[in-house]
C-alpha cells in the first residue's frame, strides 16, 4: 500500500494510519480534495472551504490522545442535508445560492466525533429521481461506465465512495435513494428504520418516508456512522427514543441464528437474469453455510409502487409549497404582482420532474380525489406494514434484489417516467413500512456493472443487517 492509497482506505484503516502518524488528516483531506477537483463524474456540487481547517483540528485531537475512531475521517454529504455556512441547493435552481444557517443533527453528531466535511454531493433535484439525471447541475456519471447512470437520488454520494472521492458519505432514502445507487455503483448503502436518525436539517421531500443514511465501502463503515448518528433528537418529533445498539460489538457473533426469508413477490419474471443469478447464488451459499431459509409471502407488495407514487407526491406538493423566493432562493423582478411572482419563481426554479410530482400531488390532494387516491394509498400503507410485521414473526431478515436491472444508460428512461419509477419496485416497501434495509454489492454482470443484494429487517433491527451483511462480505 502506498502512503495514501485512496482505493484501499476504510474507516478503521484511516484511524490506524492517523494514530500511527503514517499520514495526517490534513494530508488525507488534501488528497481527497485534489482527486475531487480532477474527477469528471460530476459527483460534487460544492466543496467545503473549511475542510483543511477541520482536518487540522482533527490532527490536534489525535496529538492530544483524544482520537476516537471517526476523528479525522473525511465525509461527503448529499446536498439536501444542511451544513451551516455551506451551500444547500437540493440540486435545484430555486436554491442555487442558498447557504444553510444551521447544521443537520446527523451531520452535527458526526462533526462532533471529529469527522471532516469534504463538500456537498450532487443528487436528483429535491431528491426526486432514480437516476441522478434530474439535477440542475447536470447528471452524475457512473464511474464503472460513464455512459450509465449512478442511480438516484443519492447518486453523487454513491459515486463519491465508488470513485474514491470520499471514504464514506451521507445520502437520503425516501423510496430507495440510498440503496439503489449503492447497488448501481457497487458500494454499501443503509436505509435506517424510520425514526432511527433525526431528519432535522434534511430538506424535506416526503416527510413520512425520508431517512438520512450512510454509504461506504464496507458494512462496518456504515455501522460506525449509524452508531454515531442514531438516537433521539428533540428537534425532530418523529425521531425515536428506542435505545441505540452497539452495532460493532457483536457484529461477528451468532450470525447463523438469523432466520432468513425469501419473499416470492421480489423475484418477478422481468428481473435481469444476471441480477437473479447473483442474488440466488448468495441465497444458495447461505443455505449451504447452514442458515435456515424459508419462502415467505408479502401479498400487498404488488401495490407498493402504486401506493408510494400516491403518498410521496402528495407530501411533495405540501413540502415544496414553501419555495416562493421571498425569504430565500431565487427572486424575480421585484415589480411583479404576487400571482406573477409565484409563476415566475416556481416555473423557472423547479425542474420538470419536480413540477410533475408537485402537480400530481396537488391533484391527489384536491377535493373529489383525496378519498379516491390518497386515502386508499394510506390504507394500502397499513396493509403493507402489516405484511412485513407478520413475516418478521417468522423470520429475522429478508433477502431480495435491490433493483430489477443493473445501471441503465443515461437518457434511456428519462422520457418514460413510468419506466423510471419501476426502478424503485423492490425498495419502496421498506420506506412505506418504516423498516430498515441494506444494499450490499455481490458481484457484476457481463458488462462489469455492479449487482446489489438487499437485506431487510424489522424496525430498529439494524444490528441484524450489519451481522448478516458483514458475514456475506467476508465469507464469499
Amino acid at each position: 500500500m502506498s502512503k495514501i492509497d485512496l482505493e484501499k482506505l476504510n474507516i478503521e484503516e484511516i484511524h490506524q494510519a492517523l494514530s500511527k502518524k503514517i499520514f495526517s488528516s490534513e494530508e488525507l483531506t488534501k488528497k481527497y480534495l485534489a482527486r475531487i477537483k480532477q474527477d469528471d463524474t460530476n459527483a460534487f456540487i460544492s466543496l467545503n472551504e473549511n475542510a483543511l481547517d477541520e482536518a487540522k483540528a482533527a490532527d490536534q485531537k489525535i496529538k492530544s490522545g483524544q482520537a476516537g475512531v471517526l476523528v479525522g475521517v473525511p465525509l461527503a454529504v448529499k446536498d439536501v442535508i444542511l451544513v451551516a455556512g455551506q451551500k444547500a441547493t437540493a440540486a435545484s435552481k430555486i436554491l442555487e445560492n442558498y447557504t444553510a444557517s444551521y447544521t443537520a443533527t446527523a451531520v452535527a453528531r458526526l462533526k462532533a466525533a471529529g469527522m471532516v466535511i469534504l463538500g456537498k454531493t450532487n443528487c436528483d433535484e429535491f431528491a426526486m429521481g432514480s437516476s441522478n439525471e434530474n439535477s440542475y447541475f447536470g447528471p452524475v456519471l457512473n464511474p464503472h461506465d460513464k455512459s450509465r447512470v449512478p442511480g438516484g437520488s443519492s447518486g453523487g454520494s454513491a459515486v463519491a465512495v465508488a470513485a474514491n472521492l470520499a471514504p464514506v458519505s451521507l445520502g437520503t432514502d425516501t423510496g430507495g435513494s440510498i440503496r439503489q445507487p449503492a447497488a448501481f455503483c457497487g458500494v454499501v448503502g443503509l436505509k435506517p428504520s424510520y425514526g432511527r436518525v433525526s431528519r432535522y436539517g434534511a430538506i424535506a421531500m416526503a416527510s413520512s418516508l425520508d431517512q438520512i443514511g450512510p454509504l461506504a465501502k464496507t458494512v462496518k463503515d456504515t455501522a460506525y456512522l449509524l452508531h454515531q448518528m442514531a438516537g433521539f433528537d428533540k428537534y425532530d418529533a418523529t425521531s425515536s427514543t428506542e435505545p441505540v445498539a452497539d452495532y460493532l460489538k457483536d457484529i461477528d457473533k451468532d450470525v447463523k441464528k438469523i432466520r432468513l426469508g425469501i419473499p416470492e413477490e421480489y423475484f418477478l419474471s422481468g428481473i435481469d437474469p444476471a441480477v437473479r443469478q447473483a442474488v440466488e447464488g448468495k441465497i444458495n451459499f447461505l443455505e449451504k453455510a447452514g442458515f435456515k431459509i424459508k419462502a415467505v409471502k408479502l401479498p400487498y407488495t404488488e401495490y407498493g409502487l402504486a401506493a408510494y407514487y400516491l403518498l410521496m407526491p402528495a407530501e411533495v406538493s405540501s413540502n415544496l409549497a414553501r419555495y416562493d423566493g421571498i425569504l430565500y432562493g431565487m427572486s424575480p423582478d421585484k415589480n411583479l404582482s404576487l400571482d406573477d411572482w409565484y409563476k415566475s419563481v416556481r416555473s423557472q426554479g423547479f425542474g420538470s420532474e419536480t413540477k410533475r410530482r408537485i402537480i400530481l400531488g396537488t391533484y391527489i390532494l384536491s377535493a373529489g380525489y383525496f378519498d379516491a387516491y390518497y386515502k386508499k394509498a394510506q390504507k394500502l400503507r397499513s396493509l403493507i406494514k402489516n405484511d412485513f410485521a407478520n413475516v418478521f414473526k417468522q423470520v429475522d431478515a429478508l433477502l431480495t434484489p435491490v433493483t430489477p436491472t443493473t445501471a441503465f444508460k443515461i437518457g434511456e428512461k428519462s422520457k418514460d417516467p413510468l419506466s423510471m419509477y419501476l426502478s424503485d419496485i423492490f425498495t419502496v416497501g421498506a420506506n412505506i413500512a418504516g423498516i430498515c434495509g441494506l444494499s450490499l454489492p455481490i458481484g457484476q454482470d457481463k458488462n462489469n456493472l455492479p449487482i446489489g443484494l438487499q437485506i431487510l429487517a424489522k424496525p430498529f433491527a439494524e444490528d441484524i443487517l450489519f451481522k448478516l451483511g458483514y458475514y456475506i462480505e467476508n465469507n464469499y
